[in-house]
């Protein structure tokens, strides 16, 4: 008995042995648990944004429509303004770089327009707001912003002193400016304008009016409406501007006291009154957009005026200096796209319903960073975000969406959410 036991243990181990290796090769990942969508509320709004790329030919822009329509999505957001160019027959801005193999009376956004009102869909233009230039390729145009007005720009803490006295029409100036912006890349997308300028402000103004006067869109839309971060803006004009305001809550000694640090000191105002210069800069960008707002709504009415905006409140307010909040409280904006690009749907849910819950009245669209997460998770947020009350969700973006990469290996992104939104599934994952 114990020689037959001996054996079948033996024999037990080398077929559990045998079996192991087939076992941890091919062990089965978290397996997959149909979850219901969220229905979609009334009139939802599904948007897509399209990046600049897609409207430099005619061919591409009828892709674009078309492929949008069929995977039914019925808003197109299209980026008119990239870095201080124009996708558009502009009469403020040099006509974009990329459009030079077109015919010259190629106009990307008339064309958008005619062919997406044809197909049912609405087109609202997308302007960068404050983002004016890369900081490797830089404008081609002579007549852009960069070269014409480089008092125009942000100008950074660090290296504000050195540049408060040169002159903004020395070489040395810009080059500065661009230099540092290459030495900081993990922070800065490229060189912004300065909301501080008054000269800004009736430039990009004039640009949005521009807009809403010649084309028949049905809404327009803020992008990069805020400073890149709490580094800036201390140009020489912000600071000059910020010290009049405090000079006038100021008695006569302390003037003459802080006039005579200045005098060595150029950013001793904004230094020794932080919290005052942060709130001088949250009021240079509200400025603009209330006055854009108004005129927006002067000329067309029914256009919808709608901002990309931080998902992150604190970091929008605090280091942004854009205060969308108070924006939706005051009737600024008639939607608020927080860009909630995280894939950590908890993090989205969170994001989105702090915009939820300070629209005071105002529409919420949900930004999801298609971009960076498979079809199934973003689905999984356009149902959080139905859940959450917000009106509509715009993916970012329609070109990734269509190009082939390793969360799209098949370049039919839009498709199969169609398809996960028509059959009201979404594919979670069981912990």
């Amino acid at each position: 008995m114990k020689r037959a036991a001996i054996i079948i243990a033996v024999y037990s181990v080398l077929m559990l042995s045998a079996v192991l290796p087939v076992q941890q090769t091919s062990a089965p990942g978290p397996l997959p648990v149909a979850k219901m969508i969220a229905p979609a509320p009334p009139d939802e709004v599904r948007a897509l944004w399209v990046v600049r790329s897609t409207l430099a030919s005619p061919a591409s822009i009828k892709e674009m429509v078309s492929r949008a329509k069929a995977a039914g999505f019925r808003t197109l957001i299209v980026q008119v303004r990239g870095r201080g160019d124009a996708y558009y027959a502009s009469r403020w801005e040099p006509r974009a770089a990329e459009l030079e193999k077109e015919k010259p009376d190629f106009d990307p956004l008339a064309f958008t327009v005619k062919e997406a009102h044809a197909a049912g869909l609405k087109v609202h233009a997308w302007i960068n707001t404050f983002l004016v230039a890369n900081m490797d390729e830089l404008p081609k145009a002579a007549d852009h912003a960069l070269f014409k007005h480089p008092e125009w720009l942000m100008v950074a803490r660090s290296i504000a002193a050195d540049l408060y006295r040169m002159d903004p029409q020395s070489p040395s100036y810009s080059e500065r400016i661009i230099q540092h912006a290459r030495g900081d890349r993990a922070e800065l997308e490229g060189l912004f304008l300065s909301p501080a300028h008054p000269a800004v402000k009736e430039q990009i103004y004039d640009v949005w009016m521009d807009v809403v006067e010649r084309y028949e869109v049905d809404g327009l839309h803020f992008d990069y409406v805020r400073y890149p971060n709490a580094q800036f803006d201390y140009s020489r004009t912000a600071l000059e501007r910020f010290r009049a305001e405090l000079e006038k809550t100021m008695g006569e000694n302390e003037r003459k006291l802080m006039a005579r640090v200045a005098a060595t000191d150029p950013l001793v105002y904004a230094t020794t009154f932080p919290d005052r210069f942060a709130q001088f800069e949250r009021d240079q960008v509200t400025d603009i957009v209330e006055r854009i707002y108004h005129g927006v709504k002067a000329r067309k009415p029914q256009a919808l005026v709608s901002a990309a905006v931080f998902a992150n409140d604190e970091d929008a307010y605090h280091k942004r200096f854009q205060d969308w909040k108070l924006w939706l409280r005051r009737g600024l904006l008639d939607v608020v796209c927080p860009m909630a690009y995280t894939p950590d749907t908890e993090t989205f849910r969170q994001q989105i319903a702090v915009a939820v819950g300070n629209a005071s009245g105002r529409q919420v669209w949900a930004g999801i960073g298609a971009y960076r997460q498979p079809v199934e998770a973003t689905l999984e947020k356009i149902s959080a975000a139905r859940q959450l009350g917000a009106q509509g969700f715009i993916l970012f973006s329609y070109d990734s969406s269509v190009r082939v990469s390793e969360l799209n290996p098949q370049g039919d992104y839009l498709e199969r959410v169609r398809a996960g939104l028509g059959n009201g599934l979404t594919t979670g994952m069981r912990k």
